[in-house]
């Protein structure tokens, strides 16, 4: 994948901000952002931008979880493995969706 300069320059703030820069197999046209136990795909932009990809997940194993409501509650799921969604963890998922959001903003 090319990336243009301004690209580049936000990967780059994304680590100075504790984002690890991770590879996602199944989803080869993007690219992976982690940090903790959240991750996000980012769809590069033509405008030299990127935007996020769906939504922010949190991880189940090594996998992007997706929330669902059960019978017996929240859960994160990935195929047959799930996680419950406490409190705290659906807090971690916000602040990371937050913290992503404005890590992708352009700077002037």
């Amino acid at each position: 994948m090319d990336l243009s300069r301004q690209q580049a320059e936000i990967l780059q703030r994304l680590i100075a901000q504790q984002f690890r820069i991770v590879a996602f197999p199944m989803y080869a046209n993007y690219i992976g952002v982690r940090r903790e136990n959240c991750a996000a795909l980012l769809a590069p932009l033509t405008s030299d931008g990127f935007t996020v990809f769906g939504a922010a997940a949190y991880m189940v194993g090594e996998n992007l979880g997706v929330r669902v409501k059960q019978r017996d509650g929240e859960y994160f799921v990935w195929k047959k493995d799930r996680v419950l969604a406490t409190p705290e963890r659906v807090a971690e998922l916000e602040r990371f969706s937050a913290e992503l959001a404005a890590a992708l903003v352009p700077v002037a």
